[in-house]
């Protein structure tokens, strides 16, 4: 099957660590289908990056683990215009999805991310006559309503489309709630990549990522941005130093909430006992997982988050918000369930989660490949019924 992606999801020249876990599905999905992909890159973002070495390259053309990627520039007005959004997505990328059309001949178009992405793929697709899918995450749905604008144009995404992907059963009751055919609809809980997200020797882990000391170690991986919930956090630690000083915080990733995080971690007087690491490489995560002594995810939504597959697949337990997809996924790993946004619930869970964690299950996530095959499968099902309908269509209108 020919398949040409959507989506600003996706790795860059000026961001290499871009959503790895769509970059892997892509990946794998690659193996058995010839994939091209359209992956813009924010003007904002570009010109925030510029003058730190690696640029986009003339053409705007690159290629990610053999896979052929044009990066056209997104122009929107920042703050201003939302209800325009999605139309500026779409004439930003429409030349590259045209020049994508051309040269691929592709089956069906695949949109991650419902508005703007999934908005502009619905139309440039219908533009093209070709089927579209639109897989959707959780805060895309979830957090809609924070701006009237994106709440219109997610509805018309997941309404128009021949077919949605929901990465969970919460999300996929939501995405028929807002008026996706129930019969479109597919529920997809992701996989890890097995070959790198497995149990490992803790102490060699440790000393690959230098730990040296007695202290336990307590682990966040995700974007630094409010939803992830990263302040809580904070609130919680400091309740907890007030009980123990056996402990570090390492927060591995990077984004615009940093510099307030690292104020709030000074007001807090945890200061000393938190380290911000950067974004890492997908390839050094497992070893980052089997190091710790206890993973933290404080989220205020997500949908299904890779990184807690990728935790429970290392053996490593965790705590998680109590949020979106988080409970569909408790019994795969040692996984420990707290209230959003309550610090003290969770420095009590954190303690708890270090003196005698949930014991690891026998059976965790899946490989990442069963999840991109059923994916696959969906979208050559999505694809023949839409070009079913279409072929009756004219006759039934008669």
């Amino acid at each position: 099957m020919r398949i040409l992606a959507l989506t600003n999801l996706y790795p860059n020249p000026l961001q290499p660590h871009r959503a790895a876990f769509n970059r892997h599905r892509f990946r794998f999905l690659a193996e058995t289908n010839e994939l091209r992909l359209v992956a813009p890159v924010s003007w904002r973002e570009e010109w925030a990056l510029r003058g730190r070495g690696a640029k986009i390259p003339r053409g705007r053309r690159t290629t990610c683990d053999g896979i052929p990627v044009e990066h056209p520039r997104y122009w929107y007005t920042p703050g201003v215009l939302r209800s325009q959004y999605g139309r500026f997505f779409q004439a930003s990328v429409a030349g590259a999805f045209a020049r994508a059309v051309h040269e691929l001949a592709p089956d069906v178009v695949l949109a991650t991310w419902a508005y703007p992405d999934g908005w502009a793929a619905v139309r440039l697709a219908r533009r093209h006559g070709l089927p579209v899918v639109v897989l959707v995450h959780g805060s895309d749905v979830r957090r809609m309503d924070e701006f009237p604008a994106r709440a219109r144009g997610t509805r018309e995404a997941l309404r128009s489309a021949d077919g949605v992907i929901a990465v969970s059963a919460d999300l996929a009751a939501r995405v028929v709630a807002l008026g996706a055919e129930p019969d479109r609809v597919a529920t997809i809980l992701d996989g890890v990549d097995r070959s790198l997200f497995h149990p490992g020797d803790r102490d060699a882990a440790r000393r690959g990522v230098g730990f040296d000391d007695g202290r336990r170690h307590l682990l966040f991986i995700g974007n630094l941005l409010p939803v992830k919930g990263v302040d809580v956090l904070l609130q919680a630690c400091a309740t907890l130093a007030a009980q123990r000083t056996d402990w570090r915080l390492h927060l591995v990733g990077d984004g615009p909430e940093r510099a307030r995080l690292a104020a709030q971690a000074q007001a807090l007087g945890i200061d000393a006992k938190m380290v911000f690491h950067g974004s890492r490489a997908h390839a050094e995560l497992p070893e980052w997982l089997r190091a710790v002594d206890l993973f933290v995810l404080p989220s205020r939504s997500e949908g299904i988050p890779n990184v807690l597959l990728e935790a429970s697949a290392c053996a490593t337990p965790w705590v998680a918000s109590d949020v979106g997809g988080i409970p569909e996924i408790v019994s795969l790993g040692a996984g420990t369930l707290v209230p959003p946004e309550q610090p003290d619930a969770l420095a009590d869970a954190l303690a708890r989660g270090l003196d005698a964690p949930p014991p690891i299950p026998a059976n965790g996530p899946r490989d990442r490949r069963e999840a991109v095959a059923e994916i696959a499968r969906f979208l050559r099902h999505s694809a023949d019924r839409a070009r079913v309908s279409r072929l009756l269509s004219p006759s039934a209108a008669g």
